[in-house]
């Protein structure tokens, strides 16, 4: 008796996709080879320092850019390539930008209304619709400046979701925004993003608001796509260095390979399929030192997870809110080092304590430069 293997659903088609984008500008490479895809109802991040070549790949996307080679594919269509071109209207991307770009003469509702075909029966009715969503029922015969930064963003928000576009490009949307706004504003942008199903492109340079909104995050750096994944593994598992300091404060330490080990103050550390006599850089976030206080000389009892125990002297603690910041000096090679402590911890300088780092927190990559 033959059994028939059970169908496998084909892979969904990608409501964008980016393929081996390239853009030069005289003979600098701003944008090198990047390619992504975004899914329906799917936010992803572009994430990376100034001048990395985000927006530019944001903008080749929206299609007033040319890029110098590469392909852009909506729902499975080509949109343009180095010779064939749709133009931007056509595309059903909409656009958000860091400083809003309303229309200072048109009224809230107007400015909902733009990209709304004249004459269309629903046209009012998507315009309230929309205004209530972003809880600006009423404000429908304002004008922008009347508006707090807050309301402001939420009308351009409703603008660019309005023609109801299959992909909305997002370029440092909540940059202008007062710190205290951020947060609920984001969230409240994110959930109606998720009820219209439309697939998100987010450019910011900030971590945090990458971890907080994407579903996927792409760490570009010097124009190229260095790492990409969901927020938790690019987070927990940094491709190299930089991508882990990109996130969080990092302390590097740094050692030389014999016999695939390391030697650190906080033990051995192993370092397979690395060549003997190859210098690394040991990574470790400040939130992953383990303190413990020194009693009379005699040091804690680390689990075989936590390696070695260190000694160290305090420099400085400083509150910072949440949590307090406390840099060592080692005693071994007198390197500082910082650890970061939930809520209140102020031990004086000079305070001698003992410092343990967990082997699964820690990063080890070949040191370059």
């Amino acid at each position: 008796m033959t059994t028939t293997p059970p169908r496998v659903p084909p892979k969904p088609t990608p409501r964008l996709e980016v393929r081996n984008l390239v853009r030069r500008f005289d003979r600098r490479t701003v944008v090198d080879d990047v390619s992504l895809a975004v899914e329906a109802g799917q936010v992803t991040c572009l994430l990376g320092p100034s001048g990395c070549g985000k927006s530019t790949t944001l903008r080749i996307i929206a299609g007033v850019d040319v890029q110098d080679q590469g392909t852009i594919h909506v729902d499975g269509a080509l949109v343009c390539d180095t010779v064939f071109r749709v133009p931007p209207e056509r595309r059903q991307i909409g656009l958000m930008f860091q400083d809003f770009a309303l229309f200072p003469h048109l009224s809230v509702a107007g400015n909902v209304a733009f990209g709304l075909p004249r004459g269309a029966e629903d046209r009012a009715r998507r315009v309230d619709e929309l205004l209530e969503r972003v809880s600006l029922s009423g404000f429908g015969p304002k004008f922008p400046h009347e508006l707090s930064g807050g309301e402001q963003q939420r009308v351009a928000l409703a603008r660019a979701l309005a023609p109801r576009p299959r992909i909305l490009l997002m370029d440092e949307p909540f940059s202008g925004l007062d710190e205290r706004l951020r947060d609920g504003i984001r969230d409240d942008t994110l959930a109606l993003l998720k009820e219209e199903g439309t697939a998100v492109l987010l450019v910011t340079h900030e971590p945090h608001e990458a971890m907080r909104m994407a579903d996927e995050i792409a760490l570009m750096r010097a124009g190229r796509i260095v790492q990409r994944g969901a927020p938790y593994n690019i987070y927990n598992a940094p491709v190299d260095r930089e991508a882990a300091a990109f996130f969080s404060d990092i302390n590097i330490l740094r050692a030389t390979v014999e016999g695939a080990l390391t030697r650190t103050p906080f033990g051995e550390f192993l370092a397979p399929a690395v060549p003997d006599g190859t210098e690394v850089e040991i990574v470790i976030r400040p939130q992953h030192l383990k303190i413990d206080f020194d009693r009379g000389g005699r040091g804690p009892n680390p689990t075989p997870a936590d390696g070695t125990a260190a000694r160290a002297a305090v420099v400085r603690a400083r509150f910072m809110g949440r949590e307090s910041l406390v840099e060592f000096r080692m005693d071994e090679g007198g390197q500082v080092l910082k650890a970061t402590v939930p809520g209140v911890f102020l031990p004086g300088a000079g305070t001698v304590m003992w410092l343990m780092i967990r082997r699964d927190r820690c990063f080890v990559f070949p040191r370059r430069g």
